[in-house]
């Protein structure tokens, strides 16, 4: 169990660190350099997905998996399905719910970091 909480310590804390580099880059491309605002925001997101497979594969989970292409694709299957599961509580607490959309943002961020935290543990870097 300490094994388990480390690990999902860790993994917190390089989503945090991908927080800040997907924010970072975006804001950058977007505001300083002009660049459209959605090829802004899926530049910062693919640097902060890329950034937390090669944190988490060697940090984290310490992976020994030599398959690295099916581990990478694997966990970005599983990043973009939380972007859409993200969308998705978003959508539902803030549109229907009349939740405050940071709240909404907050609970959203909290299930997802759940969601990617157990599938990686036990299916892509099992």
């Amino acid at each position: 169990m300490y094994e388990f909480i480390i690990t999902f310590a860790k993994f917190g804390l390089v989503g945090f660190i991908g927080f800040v580099l997907d924010f970072g880059i975006t804001y950058v491309f977007k505001e300083k350099l002009r660049v459209n605002k959605f090829a802004a925001n899926s530049l910062g997101f693919s640097i902060a997905v890329i950034n937390n497979y090669v944190l988490n594969r060697h940090w984290t989970f310490q992976s020994a998996n030599l398959h690295y292409g099916q581990e990478f694709s694997l966990f970005v299957g599983v990043s973009l399905l939380g972007l859409a599961i993200n969308n998705l509580i978003l959508y539902y607490l803030n549109e229907k719910f009349k939740v405050t959309f940071y709240l909404s943002k907050l609970i959203a961020i909290g299930v997802v970091m759940l969601w990617n935290f157990l599938v990686n543990y036990f299916v892509t870097f099992a």
